[in-house]
């Protein structure tokens, strides 16, 4: 079970730390392994009706191919698909390091794009995540008046808080996925895409 006890205190020391793991953690994915497969987007009609994640589409039609991506500052945490037995997949994250903070998450800058792996080596985006540092967050919003939500939102949407240690070996952060180039019979919002698979990867999948 993780702690789900925050910490509203933040010293100018953890800060520091807490940017350099998350720029750390980051490494380039093989580019000879990620090339862009923007054709296969036509295998899955992007969901449609929702204004956020037409926001998303607009913002990230650019970014569908990953070496523009790369390009452009997002650079991947690792290069293994996270998937889930029976929850579907979450894909290959990439992140780009300079828009991870503890501010406003704007709908229109995701700091993490999220790719699925095709069997011939190439990678489709099918989502982002939002993502803000707890504890920068936390520090900047205490005392709030009863009644005011303590998490932040992405335009109306309430992110999850993943506490540390966690999987992925960050610090606790908020998060909100939206699946905006692959429908989600869980919702547009949910953190696992049962549409989303690790099974065309030829790397080991990570479990």
């Amino acid at each position: 079970m993780f702690d789900n006890t925050r910490k509203t205190s933040v010293d100018v020391l953890s800060v520091s730390r807490i940017r350099s793991i998350s720029a750390l953690a980051l490494v380039c994915l093989p580019i000879a392994l990620a090339h862009a497969d923007v054709s296969a987007q036509g295998n899955w009609s992007p969901p449609g009706g929702s204004p956020f994640l037409t926001q998303v589409q607009q913002a990230t039609a650019g970014l569908r191919d990953i070496n523009a991506a790369a390009n452009a500052g997002w650079f991947g945490r690792d290069p293994f698909c996270v998937s889930g037995e029976d929850r579907g997949a979450m894909g290959v994250h990439v992140a780009n390091p300079a828009l991870i903070g503890g501010g406003q998450p704007d709908v229109s800058k995701p700091q993490i794009l999220i790719y699925e792996p095709q069997a011939n080596g190439s990678m489709v985006l099918v989502g982002v995540e939002y993502v803000v540092i707890a504890a920068l967050w936390d520090a900047q919003h205490t005392g709030l008046p009863p009644g005011v939500p303590s998490v932040p939102a992405v335009a109306g949407q309430l992110m999850d808080f993943i506490p540390a240690p966690n999987r992925y070996g960050q610090p606790a952060v908020y998060s909100l996925h939206a699946w905006a180039w692959r429908n989600n019979p869980k919702g547009n919002f949910a953190q696992w895409n049962p549409n989303v698979t690790c099974e065309k990867q030829p790397l080991p999948m990570n479990q």
